[in-house]
């Protein structure tokens, strides 16, 4: 009859009872979770080299990570209310059946008269059919509950980390955000959710069973609870090792995760350098540091159970040794021992849960602290209030670069300062340098994946700050030096440059940028599954795949981030050819060393050390003699008969 809501490990906050490897779904709805007070909030910290590490987090406490994640049960806390009702309702039938059989032992069987046994058994039959239903039905019903809950915090957390900074991921291993994203956040659930309900379980339990146990012998019923204090003494003394065990333990899972992640990402490097012994080495390393903090965290569960054991003993010889003298006087029959002692099976069960929720709770803080220091990052750039957005208007693609300097978070100089450009619809813009410069920046800027710190970038004149961030994004395309594959098909990597496109669209897309022949070529053409790492492909048919989803999006504004790189010459003529008709009538934006693409380009703009030092054409540049003739004379390859270095021509063939 009873609701076994909370059944989780103290040492790590997680339920025993859930299975392992079951999917959690994401959801759409996001609450906002509350802010922390000032001396718990997170905040970035700089290093010696100005770098920004990993925040240490704080040692929070319990109701305010409690208070940070209640909000998001607002829309399940009438089920929360229902499933304390049924808890209440099953405490209540559980008390009704100590005092039924107290009735049933104390009556009918010592009048030794059946007739006697049947009313009293058939009310006890009674009360454990409606007990075992409301159980059944708290039971789901908190499942259901949970899982939503779990649903919607998922959904809100990776919602969050969509919007973090580039910076963010270059200083979190991607294995432990994953185990933030799952186990932390089962964690928190057990705090929040079943926390709530296992609470009011134990103490309207203890409470009626308290209460039934003084109407049964209110001597025994003294006799037991002058011991119970022991249960909270006890998980008091264990609360702070266990939460700094459950801490390690969550750490050292995000760490396996990480290197098993980073390990398969990288198989043909580890195979390729004779690695598997090192990669081996890595992971027994993180698993011997989550083996010792699991290990840990059971003995101290386990220590803690056996200590509650002995203070449950030691109540029951209590309360045995005065019954027995009780009876011997003739004070007690031995039917009210029986009952109470049967009801000692109901009430030690709510008071040790009341030790143990403290230390679930203590432990799923550990889980809280360090989603929080996810939910408490901020993003780099926010879109604009609803009154300083601009309305939508049709984008023509002028982009202007105003003066613009940029410092990233940490850093000690610069890495753009003073930067003015301009990029007008159907022109060529070939920005370049050396290492370091400053020119990806100005993709990520151009994207506002970051706000400049100094002076503006905007769209058609329009600054970016004002400019809603779908709406920019949506006209501004980027292709990146890695090629951005998804582990799909060929046609849902083509249509998530515009969800959906039709086949015919798709299919177009894939011509423009001469990717329909490889394609049908393959033995399930356009269903074909990829991901970055496929053999079936070669690195200039994915680019041209890539490519291919650039066209299909079809915005004013492209952006080109090294497009031929890691290419051999013929691949990358291969790619040039789409290339020249996705940049046709766009305002293009191309971000490379290879100056091989350098002629065709309308104007060349040299950054070194994050300032532009030169603007002109190719061939002005080459006359100046200046930053732009050194680095061109720096590229490696043979000369042409005239001198020259040779070419991939953009232009029209």
């Amino acid at each position: 009859m009873q609701l076994r809501l909370v059944v989780a490990d103290p040492a790590t906050g997680r339920g025993r009872h859930r299975r392992p490897g079951r999917p959690r779904p994401y959801g759409r709805h996001q609450r906002a979770v509350q802010p922390l007070p000032e001396e718990y909030a997170y905040a970035p910290v700089i290093t010696e080299g100005g770098e920004e590490a990993e925040p240490t987090a704080p040692q929070l406490p319990a109701r305010l990570a409690f208070r940070r994640f209640w909000p998001l049960t607002k829309g399940d806390r009438r089920w929360i209310v229902l499933i304390c009702v049924c808890v209440i309702a099953a405490a209540l039938a559980e008390t009704a059946a100590i005092l039924l059989f107290s009735d049933l032992t104390d009556n009918a069987l010592r009048q030794g008269s059946l007739s006697a046994f049947w009313s009293p058994a058939a009310q006890w039959l009674a009360v454990a059919v409606l007990g075992a239903g409301v159980g059944y039905a708290g039971n789901s019903l908190a499942v259901w509950t949970a899982e939503r809950f779990v649903m919607r915090l998922r959904a809100r957390v990776f919602g969050h980390v969509q919007d973090l900074p580039p910076h963010f991921f270059s200083r979190h291993r991607q294995g432990d955000l994953l185990e933030r994203l799952t186990g932390d956040i089962d964690a928190i659930e057990q705090m929040v959710v079943s926390g709530v309900v296992g609470t009011v379980s134990a103490i309207f339990s203890t409470v009626f069973f308290s209460v039934a146990a003084f109407t049964l012998r209110w001597d025994l019923a003294l006799a037991t609870f002058v011991l119970a204090p022991l249960f909270w003494l006890a998980a008091r003394r264990f609360s702070g090792r266990i939460k700094s065990v459950a801490r390690e333990e969550r750490v050292a899972d995000g760490a396996i995760t990480s290197v098993v992640e980073e390990s398969l990402a990288n198989v043909v490097l580890t195979q390729a350098y004779n690695r598997k012994g090192a990669e081996e080495d890595r992971l027994r390393r993180e698993a011997g540091a989550w083996m010792r903090a699991s290990v840990s965290g059971a003995r101290m569960s386990e220590l803690y159970e056996q200590l509650v054991e002995v203070i449950e003993t030691l109540c029951v010889l209590a309360v045995i040794g005065l019954g027995a003298w009780e009876i011997s006087q003739g004070r007690m029959t031995i039917g009210q021992l029986l009952a109470f002692a049967a009801f000692l099976g109901y009430l030690y069960p709510p008071i040790r849960n009341l030790g143990q929720l403290g230390l679930t709770l203590t432990a799923a803080t550990a889980g809280a602290e360090r989603l929080l220091e996810v939910l408490d990052a901020e993003p780099a750039v926010r879109d604009p209030a609803p009154g300083a957005a601009v309305q939508p208007w049709r984008v023509h693609g002028t982009v202007e670069f105003d003066r613009v300097g940029f410092r990233y978070p940490g850093a000690e100089r610069p890495t753009l300062a003073g930067v003015s450009l301009a990029a007008r619809p159907g022109e060529f813009v070939l920005i370049t340098g050396a290492s370091g410069a400053g020119k990806s920046t100005v993709s990520k800027l151009l994207l506002r994946f970051y706000d400049p710190g100094e002076g503006y970038v905007r769209l058609d004149g329009v600054p970016l700050h004002a400019v809603p961030l779908t709406f920019l994004r949506d006209h501004v395309t980027l292709l990146p030096q890695e090629t951005l594959i998804l582990h799909d098909t060929i046609r849902e990597n083509i249509a998530c440059g515009r969800p959906g496109a039709s086949d015919h669209d798709v299919v177009r897309a894939a011509r423009d940028a001469a990717a329909d022949e490889f394609i049908r070529a393959l033995p399930q053409g356009y269903d074909t599954r990829i991901d970055p790492h496929t053999a079936q492909l070669s690195g200039g048919q994915l680019q041209r795949i890539a490519i291919a989803r650039a066209m299909l999006r079809n915005a004013p504004v492209l952006v080109l981030d090294e497009p031929t790189t890691g290419l051999d010459a013929l691949a990358a003529r291969r790619v040039v050819r789409p290339l020249r008709r996705l940049m046709a009538g766009r305002t293009t934006i191309m971000i490379t060393h290879d100056l091989n693409l350098a002629p065709d380009a309308d104007r060349i703009l040299v950054l070194d050390h994050g300032r532009l030092v030169e603007t002109g054409t190719h061939h002005e540049l080459l006359a100046l003699g200046g930053a732009y003739a050194r680095l061109h004379g720096s590229q490696n390859g043979s000369l042409t008969d005239t001198g020259s270095h040779p070419t991939v021509q953009l232009g029209p063939s």
